[in-house]
């Protein structure tokens, strides 16, 4: 691999500045420290938001997706994300309970505009609060309280680049390793790949929520 030389990695903000120049005024006036109507209709419209939280140990990414709306907003300076059924590693959870600094980054398919909110958050167990928004009659075990400090909507640039909603781009499923041949891999197969993919399907089915 090649190595780079020192005089090639930009190491100050002035030197980065200097390479990039300042931000247009589109870049700036469209920042905003609360959700102003426009901004959430595309949190309403969204299915699926990617949550960003720093913790200790470093910082972390987890996806979260649900029907249109699952981000409730609950007044223009906070918003209340239902922790759904996973894989109990609450990785973003153990980070926001001890550094709330979270970032999200909201998807709208078919649509090139994304949206990105950086907050502070806390981790909810109210009785009532998660109940207010059981599905199937299973309410989160938590909800993800977030108290909104920038708003803005990034530009349409890297979905058209990566074509991300052009359904002719979609990559065949079977072309890729299947969670199953991962987890076989990475176990030294003690896990048997083929009998969690044939599995899965039913599992996720009955544990959504």
């Amino acid at each position: 691999m090649a190595t780079e030389e020192p005089q090639h990695i930009i190491e100050t903000v002035a030197a980065l500045e200097a390479l990039y120049g300042t931000p247009g005024e589109t870049s700036l006036v469209k920042v905003t420290e609360r959700i102003i109507p426009e901004y959430a209709a595309l949190i309403t419209a969204s299915p699926f938001v990617a949550l960003a939280t720093v913790g200790p140990e470093g910082i972390d990414c987890s996806p979260r997706g649900d029907q249109p709306g699952f981000v409730r907003i609950h007044d223009e300076r906070t918003l209340m994300i239902p922790d759904r059924r996973g894989n109990n590693r609450v990785d973003s959870l153990r980070n926001i309970v001890r550094d709330g600094r979270v970032a999200l980054l909201f998807l709208i398919p078919g649509s090139g505009t994304t949206l990105r909110v950086n907050g502070r958050a806390r981790l909810s167990v109210d009785p009532a609060l998660c109940e207010s928004f059981a599905v199937e009659d299973k309410a989160p075990r938590s909800v993800i309280v977030i108290g909104v400090e920038e708003v803005y909507f990034q530009c349409a640039r890297a979905i058209v680049r990566s074509q991300l909603w052009n359904g002719e781009r979609h990559v065949n499923p079977s072309e890729l390793p299947s969670p199953g041949a991962i987890l076989q891999a990475t176990s030294k197969a003690r896990i048997d790949g083929a009998a969690y993919d044939e599995e899965w399907p039913e599992r996720a089915c009955k544990s959504l929520w």
